[in-house]
């Protein structure tokens, strides 16, 4: 089961949750109930639907892609694939629902932007450019902002939608990065991702670009709202991922898997920083 959902791929949308909690500016004491199912929906849950509808509706580019995955594999005969997906689907949606308004219409947005991405007639992945942005923006910014709105029992602050925006923009340069390994796959079945439109070196720069230029306007903000050291942090961070980026574009599809465990690493720790400074902005 481990296998079939990918628990890696949870981290992303949870981390951005708990961004959204602490940048509320409201005390969680009372309410770790709902930081906690808030956490477990949008990772395992929501998470895990998203990559067993996208094992199911992409099972032919990942059976060239990642062989060994239980559902392109055909190790899960037949329909199963998509009976589980849409099991996760109504699991999904009943879980949002305790969350009360925010976080069940979040819930709702999560699951179609899920099904968007990889099922037709939307199939976003199809495009390398709104498939990792419509990842960027459900994987960063929509779990921000209900993580939020679900502590605050109401509307995020304009600043705080705001960061969990230019985040989730940002992302469209990771979730760049993770096409690269699908390049071969990809290009066989027709989808024209950015690796596969640009080629590699070309696609690894924008990419780059895609991730540094938002965590700059969002350094330029901090500063503006009067957060000099968070701001100094955010730019150590990006600092650090420049000099990871400069090893990346020397060989673009040999240093992605390192660059994710290293830029990535900075990249989410910089938006906690940003979190921590919005506590006390706003309002």
């Amino acid at each position: 089961m481990l296998r079939l959902i990918k628990p890696v791929t949870w981290f992303p949308p949870m981390w951005a949750y708990l961004c959204g909690v602490v940048s509320s500016g409201v005390s969680p004491s009372g309410q770790w109930f709902f930081v906690i199912l808030g956490v477990v929906l949008a990772g395992p849950i929501v998470c895990g639907m998203s990559q067993a509808a996208n094992d199911w509706c992409d099972r032919h580019v990942d059976a060239i892609n990642e062989p060994d995955r239980p559902i392109p594999s055909g190790r899960i005969p037949g329909r199963w694939g998509l009976y589980i997906a849409l099991a996760m689907t109504v699991l999904g949606l009943a879980v949002g629902y305790q969350l009360g308004p925010w976080g069940f219409g979040a819930t709702i947005l999560a699951v179609a932007a899920a099904w968007a991405y990889s099922a037709e007639p939307f199939r976003a992945k199809k495009s390398g450019i709104w498939g990792p942005g419509l990842c960027g923006l459900a994987y960063e910014t929509l779990p921000w902002i209900t993580g939020a709105a679900v502590v605050a029992a109401g509307a995020p602050t304009a600043q705080n939608i705001l960061i969990a925006v230019l985040y989730g923009l940002g992302a469209h340069g990771i979730m760049t990065l993770n096409d690269f390994k699908a390049i071969e796959g990809d290009r066989q079945m027709g989808l024209r991702s950015l690796p596969v439109v640009l080629g590699a070196d070309r696609a690894a720069r924008v990419a780059c670009w895609v991730m540094a230029i938002p965590q700059v306007v969002v350094i330029g903000l901090l500063f503006f709202w009067d957060k000099p050291f968070h701001a100094l942090g955010v730019t150590v961070l990006l600092a650090v991922q420049v000099a990871a980026m400069r090893v990346l574009l020397r060989d673009p599809e040999g240093k992605t898997p390192w660059y994710q465990g290293v830029g990535i690493l900075c990249y989410i720790s910089g938006m906690m920083i940003a979190a921590v400074a919005l506590r006390s902005i706003g309002g």
